[in-house]
């Protein structure tokens, strides 16, 4: 497994993250367990401020909280200067009650309800991002009621087909998100924005995917959108003076991946920016960009303790974890390959290929598929690493397994952040009519 952030082998050969020892972490915690590194976050987010932001440049960077929402999350973003961009009416909420500036939030979706538009109107969040016709109609009706000037982004899909999994492109032309620009839904939308009472048209927004290693697509997203910006100014005469060009920069799992470097994909997407605005003489619009995973996903560590092992002579080995799908959907949604170690035997040689399963009563259960080990027994801790983002925020209680706990590492410090889940927990929000309260019978 290849090591990230401040991930080291003790001399006691034993994993370390943050100065602190998995081993005695998972004893502290239990398991499965995430295990975040605070100083990898902070660095990729300063690598995305300065590529960015910084140097006296307008631009400006939002962590996406989808990619793993939390309040220490929010702080620890925030206080490295970036924004927020969150997705609902929850993610808002908790941004809201981490202390989070709302003037520096963002709300995206491609079905607000109108309580969570009216939440973000009252809370006075930076900006909306309009995805749809409905959407439109309905931000200028509610902004006329509560007597304010909702300002917008509107998102449009560019038609770029980006290289990933298909469950993970959005700025195709055949997607759920955004205004369509082959079209001319696109143009419509901002002419009735540009015409709503309510409705401060700021710029545009696009998103192409998520886990792209191709520069090329985001250069090409970048020189559609601002084509577009040059169309719509010599059809309306409005001059956009905002482009958010999302995210969707991809991180390393496996050694199959090769993502490039945060400066070069903020030079490849500013370069694209600049070079159509002399194109057109455009004033030059303040970029935003949306980063998640590759903040967050390599500061994401699992941690598990390994029980059951189930060996077929000449077939395979499994080794079963105490978690699986319910904390990482990601291997059975989109057949995501993850490295793993033994955190407890790390400098031990390698005697076996085995499969690494979780416990959930589901064939497709399986979260790495030959990994190469020292010899395993139960008890064993098994760390698997780049789970930073969209595994907490993706987990379920499926079979009524409770969700891990999340700590926060730091020179040696182990906080958690967010609490394991409960049986107690699991119930509380589970009733039974007054008719079914004695309805069980014995069955001896």
């Amino acid at each position: 497994m290849r090591l990230h952030g401040t991930m080291r082998i003790n001399a006691r050969g034993e994993l370390e993250i943050g100065s602190c020892n998995v081993v005695e972490l998972a004893r502290t915690f239990g398991t499965p367990l995430y295990i975040m590194d605070e100083t990898l976050i902070r660095q990729n987010c300063r690598e995305y401020y300065q590529a960015f932001a910084g140097g006296g440049s307008r631009d400006g960077v939002l962590y996406a909280a989808k990619a793993f929402m939390a309040p220490a999350i929010c702080k620890i973003v925030g206080s490295e200067g970036l924004g927020l961009d969150v997705i609902s009416g929850g993610e808002l909420y908790l941004a809201l009650k981490a202390g989070f500036s709302p003037e520096r939030i963002f709300l995206h979706g491609n079905n607000k309800s109108p309580s969570e538009l009216q939440f973000a109107l009252k809370s006075g969040v930076g900006r909306i991002v309009v995805d749809n016709f409905y959407e439109l109609e309905l931000l200028d009706r509610l902004a006329g009621e509560s007597g304010c000037l909702s300002s917008v982004l509107l998102r449009v899909a560019p038609g770029i087909e980006a290289h990933s999994h298909d469950y993970i492109k959005t700025g195709q032309l055949d997607s759920k998100f955004g205004f369509t620009l082959g079209n001319g839904d696109a143009m419509q939308a901002v002419q009735i924005a540009l015409r709503a009472e309510n409705l401060h048209l700021k710029g545009l927004h696009c998103h192409i995917g998520s886990q792209i290693f191709e520069l090329d697509a985001f250069r090409d997203a970048a020189r559609v959108m601002m084509d577009f910006l040059e169309e719509i100014r010599v059809q309306t005469g409005w001059t956009a003076t905002e482009l958010d060009l999302g995210g969707g920069l991809g991180i390393y799992y496996s050694a199959d991946d090769t993502p490039p470097p945060i400066k070069e994909y903020a030079c490849a997407i500013r370069e694209s920016v600049d070079e159509s605005c002399k194109k057109w003489n455009f004033p030059r619009p303040k970029l935003f960009v949306e980063p998640g995973r590759s903040i967050v996903g390599p500061a994401g560590c699992t941690v598990y303790t390994i029980g059951a092992i189930k060996n077929i002579p000449g077939i395979r080995k499994y080794v079963a974890v105490d978690g699986g799908m319910t904390d990482n959907p990601r291997p059975a949604l989109y057949q995501a390959k993850y490295e793993g170690l033994v955190a407890n035997k790390a400098k031990e040689p390698v005697q076996e290929v085995v499969s690494i399963t979780g416990r959930c009563c589901e064939s497709g259960d399986m979260l790495i598929w030959d990994l190469s080990v020292p010899k395993v027994e139960p008890g064993d801790l098994l760390a698997i690493s780049c789970t930073g983002a969209y595994n907490y925020s993706m987990s379920s209680n499926y079979n009524c397994l409770p969700r891990p706990a999340v700590v926060l590492v730091h020179d040696g410090n182990a906080d958690l952040i967010v609490s394991r889940e409960t049986y107690g927990d699991l119930a509380q929000h589970h009733l039974v009519p007054e008719r079914l309260s004695s309805a069980l019978r014995g069955t001896g």
